[in-house]
């Protein structure tokens, strides 16, 4: 009885701790994800990532960081080894991530700094009432805010539906 309670118990952990696979199929890593996501499909442009949100009617996440930045460093690692967070993204969400700064403004309200996370929705509004929990650094996320950043998410998803 307590082996086959043991052997359950093994299969669960193991099942719960395998890395996220889209319902379509194990995609081929794309270098846009630079570590963030290989199998979420990353816009190229910003211009890009407007118009599949607007047409996908999904709001965006911009993700702005830099690949020598330790703060960006360890983010990405927690941010792409988080399952939950992977599958929301992958299903509804365009990403992109950025290691320049675009010309629209209204993605650094509060500067310029790395790592940084913006919702935008479909009708091309920036998201400035989605915040993490620095007031210095409105838009700033840590490994310590996956809790934050997957409840902001949510709220990204429930705006969309609420005011459109």
């Amino acid at each position: 009885m307590i082996k086959a309670a043991l052997s359950v118990l093994l299969v669960l952990v193991a099942m719960s701790s395998a890395k996220y696979i889209p319902k379509s199929g194990k995609r081929i890593p794309q270098t846009l994800s630079r570590g963030w996501g290989d199998q979420l499909i990353w816009a190229q442009t910003y211009e890009e990532a407007l118009y599949w949100a607007r047409s996908r009617n999904k709001p965006l996440m911009v993700l702005f960081h830099l690949e020598d930045c330790p703060h960006s460093l360890e983010l990405r690692k927690v941010f792409s080894e988080d399952n939950g967070i992977q599958r929301m993204l992958d299903e509804e969400f365009i990403v992109l991530n950025l290691m320049y700064e675009t010309t629209d403004k209204h993605l650094s309200p509060d500067g310029q700094y790395v790592p940084r996370i913006i919702f935008v929705d479909p009708t091309m509004t920036v998201r400035a009432d989605i915040v993490g929990r620095y007031s210095n650094r409105m838009y700033a996320y840590e490994p310590l805010d996956i809790k934050l950043f997957k409840s902001n998410m949510e709220k990204a998803k429930k705006l969309l539906k609420s005011e459109l």
